[in-house]
C-alpha cells in the first residue's frame, strides 16, 4: 500500500496508508463509534459529503455483503480505520471491502492513530478534512482548498430521480423459503425478496431525502405498500395519490438547505394525512413550523445512544447519524411538544404535534446498523393512521 496522509482544516496530520480509490478527496471528517455495521454506514446516503472515522480499531474482517447495504452504492466520500482487515475466500462469498471500495472509487485510508483522530473531532468539533497519496503534497495549499471546501444541499444529489413503488411483503434479505421469489427488476440492484402472504393494509408515500432501506423493510413487511419519490416532489402529486401515511426519510446535510421545499412540508402535514419523519424528516417538519435548527459540535453518530420516551418514562438504546438538532426553545407548544430527549447532552430527539397527525424522531427506528429497540414507532405509525381511516377505508 502507499503512503497517504490525512490533513484537517486545523493543521493536524494524520500518516497512514492508502486503500480503496488511489485519488484525492476533501469532505467533512466525523466520527461513529460503532463496532460494526461499516457496510450499511459507507452506503446511508446521510453520510454523503462525509469521511467516516470508525473508532472501532478493526474494521473489515467480516467483508462486504450486498444485501445488507442501505441504498445502491456507497454514499460515504471517504472512510478511515486504524486496521484494515483483508478477505481471502471467504466461505459465504464476501467481498473484500478494499476491492469493494475501489470498485466504487472511494478513498480510504489505513493506519492513522483513530483514538488520537476521533478526540480531536470530539475537541475540536467536525472539520473538513483531506485524504491525499504520497509525500510530495504542499501543504499551505492543501489547507486553502480544504478550508474552501463546501457541500452544498447533497440532498439533490443522493434522492431518487424517478418514483418507485415497493409492495408490501418485500424483504431486503435474499430467503429462498416457499412462497418467496424475487422479481426481476430488483430495485436499486439490491436483493429483495416479496412474501406474497403479506397483504397489502396500507399505501404509504416516501419523499426520499437520502432514505435507508430498512425503512422501507420495516414497512412492507408490515402489510405497506410503498411508493417513493424523489425529495422534491409537489405534496399536490402525492396527495393526489391518497396515501393513508406519508413518511418522510433521513438525508444528508443542513436542513435549511432543503428551504425550497419546505412549503411542500407544510402542505402535507396541512392535509390532515398521518404524517411520520426520521432524521431530516424530523428537522423539516419542525422548521416547516416556524423552529429552528442547529448544528451539533461533533454531532451523534453511533449504534448504542440512549433516548428518552418522555410519554412512556423509558429509555431506548438508539441508533443515531446526524450532525443537527432542532432546538427546543424555537418549538411553539401551541404546534409541538417534545416527545423524546437525549440522555447524555439533553439534546431534541422527537416531536409529537398538538394539531395534527405527525411525529417525528431524530434517531433512526430501523437500526441497520443498531438496535431495533424503536420500531414499535413504526407500529404507531400505523395505528394512527388506523384511528384516522374512515369506516369505509378501515
Amino acid at each position: 500500500m502507499k503512503k497517504a496522509y490525512l490533513i484537517l482544516e486545523d493543521g493536524s496530520i494524520f500518516p497512514g496508508e492508502r486503500f480503496g480509490s488511489p485519488r484525492e478527496v476533501i469532505c467533512e471528517m466525523v466520527f461513529n463509534t460503532g463496532l460494526t455495521g461499516y457496510l450499511e454506514l459507507l452506503t446511508d446516503a446521510s453520510y454523503a459529503g462525509q469521511g467516516i472515522v470508525m473508532s472501532s480499531p478493526i474494521i473489515g474482517n467480516y467483508g462486504v455483503f450486498t444485501e445488507q447495504s442501505e441504498s445502491d452504492r456507497p454514499w460515504a466520500d471517504a472512510l478511515i480505520v486504524r486496521d484494515l482487515t483483508h478477505i481471502i475466500g471467504d466461505a459465504r462469498d464476501a467481498e473484500d471491502l478494499n476491492d469493494y471500495l475501489l470498485r466504487h472509487d472511494i478513498p480510504a485510508i489505513s493506519g492513522i492513530d483513530t483514538r488520537t483522530l476521533t478526540l480531536t473531532l470530539r475537541e475540536k468539533g467536525t472539520m473538513n478534512g483531506m485524504i491525499t497519496v504520497g509525500e510530495n503534497y504542499d501543504l499551505a495549499d492543501c489547507l486553502k482548498r480544504i478550508h474552501a471546501h463546501s457541500n452544498p444541499c447533497p440532498v439533490a444529489r443522493v434522492s431518487r430521480k424517478t418514483a418507485r413503488t415497493y409492495p408490501a411483503g418485500s424483504f431486503g434479505r435474499i430467503n429462498r423459503e416457499p412462497g418467496m421469489s424475487r422479481p426481476a427488476d430488483a430495485l436499486n440492484e439490491i436483493p429483495f425478496e416479496v412474501d406474497a402472504a403479506v397483504q397489502t393494509n396500507y399505501r404509504i408515500a416516501m419523499l426520499d431525502f437520502g432514505l435507508k432501506q430498512n425503512i422501507v423493510w420495516n414497512l412492507t413487511q408490515r402489510g405497506c405498500e410503498v411508493t417513493v419519490y424523489p425529495w422534491d416532489t409537489p405534496a399536490a402529486i402525492l396527495l393526489a395519490a391518497k396515501p393513508d401515511g406519508i413518511m418522510l426519510s433521513n438525508g444528508p446535510g443542513d436542513p435549511v438547505d432543503c428551504e425550497p421545499i419546505i412549503h411542500n412540508i407544510k402542505a402535507l402535514y396541512e392535509s390532515g394525512v398521518v404524517v411520520f419523519g426520521i432524521c431530516l424528516g424530523h428537522q423539516l417538519v419542525a422548521l416547516a413550523t416556524g423552529a429552528k435548527t442547529r448544528k451539533l459540535k461533533y454531532g451523534h453518530r453511533g449504534i448504542n445512544h440512549p433516548v428518552k420516551d418522555l410519554a412512556a418514562d423509558r429509555v431506548y438504546i438508539t441508533s443515531q447519524n446526524h450532525g443537527y438538532v432542532v432546538i427546543d426553545e424555537t418549538v411553539d407548544p401551541a404546534i409541538a411538544t417534545v416527545s423524546h430527549v437525549h440522555v447524555n447532552d439533553g439534546s431534541n430527539e422527537g416531536l409529537r404535534y398538538v394539531k395534527y397527525p405527525v411525529a417525528t424522531v431524530q434517531y433512526h427506528p430501523e437500526g441497520a446498523p443498531g438496535p431495533q429497540d424503536s420500531e414499535y414507532l413504526f407500529d404507531e405509525f400505523l395505528a394512527r393512521i388506523d384511528q384516522l381511516r374512515s369506516p369505509a377505508r378501515a
